[in-house]
């Protein structure tokens, strides 16, 4: 229980605490957990001592906090749910308190490098059926290892950010030859990050069991993704100008300590892995996704379904040596269920643009317009039958420039 007015029985109570970094307009970035509609001033409660975390909270972005690794992670997190459930504390602790109502959310952390898995069985078989009609669904490649392609760390922003509708060669149908301009198949991906903490050393291998270790909390993704620009330029190598112009996440960056309710059994996978995947105790986690264009909820994605898990993930990316840095950034890649409400980018729900969707306003879309939004929301199992949220991430589509 939680001294913190209307913080109790919320999505953000005291058993979720994500970070953040918020400010007042015009004012000083500044590093702050939520807790129910409130940021706590981490800052504010380092400098009172209230906190110990060598100073960290006191910079403009996480990065320097997460780097100092789980043991402080884990001592961090449980002076801070002291501090805000002993009635004793409430005195010191809440002029600390800042109504969201007055403050904007920042970017929570310096992005490093940028790598986007293709981890779902549902989105694979589906885009091959699209693409690549009457051959098989999946690559040869794909049960054997998680498919991913480097992204660009400098475009991925925070939610609320303008998308401006990319430009780029994509080839018409009826064309022999590539056109030049604005993408006319702009398309989202829900999916769910991983925020790299603690780094590891060029050279070495992170095991799968080392994952908790190295992984500082989870963000909402929507890797916004110009198919046609995409379906031009991907072969030989893969997604380029199609996927890098925005990368959006969530503002609120949800540590793993938060999730243990949320574990769940990763589906069974076939045929064995490779021994650097193998798990001695294989999980994923059971967030609900849901997917709303222009406030109409379209789909409902569920992140459970996930062939490869976070782990796999993490190990086969520094398999070959591979460093991570603090604030490197990883994805899951679109999280799509078997069903088709549940879908996690619009290439699949209106199956390639054939079967357009229908909003609550009464206008029909089967790729985004100029002026649409699209929100990506989550919650999650907490402890005691009790549901976390993730918050949102949004953005609206501007017009090419």
């Amino acid at each position: 229980m939680t001294w913190v007015p209307g913080a109790d029985g919320s999505l953000f109570d005291a058993t979720n605490l994500p970070y953040g970094v918020v400010a007042r307009p015009g004012g000083e970035p500044r590093i702050a957990v939520r807790i129910g509609d409130f940021a706590l001033d981490l800052a504010r409660c380092e400098a009172a001592g209230l906190v110990d975390a060598a100073g960290t909270l006191r910079r403009p972005v996480l990065n320097d906090f997460m780097a100092l690794g789980r043991a402080r992670w884990t001592a961090v997190r449980e002076r801070l749910v002291d501090l805000l459930t002993t009635p004793d504390r409430r005195q010191e602790v809440e002029p600390l308190l800042v109504p969201l109502a007055e403050v904007e959310t920042r970017m929570p952390v310096t992005v490093g490098d940028y790598v986007d898995f293709y981890s779902s069985e549902h989105h694979a078989g589906n885009v091959g059926q699209i693409f690549r009609p009457g051959q098989p669904p999946l690559t040869p490649n794909w049960r054997h290892l998680p498919i991913g392609y480097h992204g660009r760390g400098g475009t991925v922003v925070v939610s609320g950010t303008e998308i401006v509708r990319p430009c780029g060669q994509r080839k018409p149908a009826d064309s022999d030859h590539p056109v030049f301009g604005p993408s006319v198949r702009l398309d989202i991906e829900a999916e769910v990050g991983f925020v790299v903490g603690a780094p590891s050393r060029l050279g070495e291998r992170v095991d799968t069991a080392s994952f908790r270790e190295h992984v500082f909390g989870v963000v909402l993704v929507n890797d916004w993704s110009a198919r046609d620009i995409q379906a031009w330029e991907y072969q030989p190598l893969g997604p380029f100008l199609g996927k890098s112009f925005a990368t959006s996440i969530s503002p609120w960056v949800v540590p793993l300590d938060a999730l243990d309710a949320a574990r769940v059994d990763a589906p069974e996978q076939d045929p064995p892995v490779q021994d650097y995947l193998r798990e001695s105790e294989r999980y994923g986690y059971d967030l609900a996704l849901e997917v709303r264009w222009n406030g109409t909820l379209v789909s409902r994605p569920p992140f459970r379904t996930l062939y490869w898990t976070p782990a796999q993930q993490l190990a086969h990316l520094t398999v070959n040596g591979a460093s991570v840095r603090t604030g490197d950034l990883y994805a899951s890649g679109t999280v799509s269920g078997p069903e088709r409400d549940q879908t996690g980018s619009f290439l699949e729900l209106t199956w390639g643009g054939k079967e357009p969707v229908k909003l609550d306003d009464g206008t029909q879309r089967t790729f985004l317009q100029d002026g649409d939004e699209v929100s990506i929301s989550a919650t999650a199992p907490g402890p005691n039958g009790t549901r976390i949220g993730f918050g949102e991430v949004t953005g609206r589509i501007a017009a090419a420039r």
